[in-house]
This record gives C-alpha cells, sequence and structure tokens, in this order.
C-alpha cells in the first residue's frame, strides 16, 4: 500500500468520522439534564421472512432461505423541542441453499444504526414527520458450506445518509392506533473487500494492499432498508405488527454482494417518560 493511498484512505476515513460525529448529537448539559424531561418510545421486534444472499467471493451461486432478526429501536423526544435521536439495534442471522439445495451460505451480522432527526407535527399532531441524517455501522461475516479455500468472507461498513419516518394516529373503535413508514438510505460510506482472487491471509498477514478500502456510493452500493408498521393496543399492552424490507447490495473490486431480505415484524412498544430532578 503506497503512502498515497493511505494517505487517501485515511483521508475518507476521517471525513465519515466527522460526519459521523456531527449526526451523532452531543450528550446534554447537566443543567439540561435538571430542566428537562424525556420522552421515550422503546420497541423489541423480531421478524421472520425470506432472504435472497450473493457473494461471488464465496459462490457465485444465488442462496435462499430465511431471515431471523431481534431489533431494538428506541426514540428519544425533548418536550418542547423539535429534535429526537433514534438509536436501532439489529442482530441478524441468515441462512440459504442453493438452487440444487447441495450447499448452504449462512450469515450473522449486527447493525447499529444512530439518527439525529428533525420533527414536524400536523394535521393537529395526528401526523408526525421526521427527517434527518443516520449513522449505519456494519460487522459480522458469510460462511459457505461447501468452501474449502477462502470458506469466509467478512463483513465490516460504516455509512451515512438520510432517514426520515412518517406517523399517522388515529382511533378505530375508540381505541388508539398508529400507522408508521421509515426508510434509511446510505448515500456515502466505506467498506471491507477483498480483491478477486485475494485471501485475507495476504491482506492482513502479508500486508498485500489492493484496494481493500471501498468508499461506497449509490452507484456501487444501492442499498435501502425501509419499515411499515402498525401499532395497537392488545389488553394492557401495545403490540406492533409490520413488514420490513431489507435490499443491501455492492459491487466492489470485481466482486458482487447482495442480501435481499422481506419478512413479518411484530414486537411490543413501550411508551416511557423520564423526569431528571
Amino acid at each position: 500500500m503506497t503512502n498515497n493511498a493511505r494517505k487517501r484512505h485515511l483521508s475518507i476515513l476521517s471525513a465519515l468520522l466527522l460526519m459521523a460525529a456531527w449526526l451523532t448529537p452531543t450528550p446534554m448539559s447537566a443543567q439540561e439534564l435538571t430542566d428537562n424531561s424525556k420522552e421515550v418510545v422503546n420497541v423489541q421486534m423480531v421478524s421472520l421472512g425470506y432472504v435472497n444472499l450473493l457473494d461471488t467471493y464465496l459462490s457465485p451461486e444465488k442462496y435462499t432461505g430465511f431471515d431471523f432478526r431481534y431489533i431494538s429501536h428506541t426514540t428519544r423526544y425533548t418536550p418542547g423541542k423539535h429534535w429526537a435521536r433514534r438509536i436501532v439495534h439489529y442482530g441478524d442471522i441468515a441462512t440459504g441453499n442453493d438452487r440444487n439445495e447441495k450447499g448452504s451460505l449462512m450469515q450473522g451480522l449486527y447493525t447499529l444504526d444512530i439518527a439525529f432527526v428533525r420533527q414536524y407535527d400536523l394535521m393537529g399532531g395526528r401526523l408526525h414527520l421526521q427527517a434527518g441524517g443516520m449513522t449505519d455501522f456494519n460487522i459480522g461475516g458469510v460462511y459457505n458450506s461447501r468452501n474449502q479455500n477462502n470458506p469466509a468472507q467478512l463483513r465490516l461498513s460504516m455509512q451515512v445518509g438520510p432517514t426520515a419516518t412518517a406517523r399517522y394516529d388515529f382511533s378505530l373503535f375508540r381505541k388508539p392506533f398508529t400507522l408508521s413508514y421509515e426508510l434509511a438510505a446510505p448515500l456515502i460510506g466505506l467498506m471491507l473487500s477483498p480483491n478477486y482472487g485475494q485471501s485475507y491471509y495476504e491482506i492482513f498477514s502479508r500486508g498485500n494492499y489492493e484496494h481493500n478500502a471501498v468508499v461506497t456510493t449509490p452507484f456501487n452500493s444501492p442499498s435501502l432498508r425501509h419499515m411499515l408498521t402498525l401499532d395497537f393496543p392488545l389488553w394492557h399492552a401495545h403490540m406492533r405488527i409490520g413488514y420490513l424490507g431489507d435490499i443491501q447490495q455492492a459491487k466492489a473490486n470485481n466482486l458482487k454482494q447482495h442480501a435481499y431480505t422481506h419478512a413479518l415484524v411484530i414486537g411490543f412498544v413501550r411508551n416511557l417518560k423520564i423526569t431528571y430532578k
């Protein structure tokens, strides 16, 4: 790896870290904590659905199967202020078989989304629109059961981009319901990718750099995560049910990868009010 290449990728990484820091709100001061309360909406969800996996570093085949996720979704509001912080954790396990059912591909991934959004309340407070920026961190791996050489692929990336949410409150049978649509699309980021035919031993042990730090944009990594949900009361609890669509794909160093997920989501909603004294 040449000095110029090191400097170029260090500058890209520094810019991404600065963007991530800008999108992540700073901690509140002690005086603010004393004067303000927080309204927190926490949703614990699981999802199960269909997945289509491809990783040409491991195999040219596409693998189809199921995707299971545990999702923790938390939004913090400050009464009287228009800004909110959203933190979402995804724990994702996906597995699929090839068309001949002679091999399988397994993926494990942890994703952390941190968003800072501005809220607009319309229609007498029934319609809530949020728009802002998010930072997305991903770490995990993919394993191919048929490969002896290079059986696994590392997933490591950081991306920033816009995010938006629309929520509509309404009543049905004198009960409160909330219909929500949320989306996030990465705009620019950095991901680790080996080159075609390059092993991880060459990258990490021998230091053979072949443009393994790849800048991602909508041109080489068009991706989208969105969710349509309905919150409704059930006995003494509030439930959430809906659809999760996650389209993640990238093309780098003559390699392609994608994970297309369509899943059913179900979970519990908790509305909390925290007062700092």
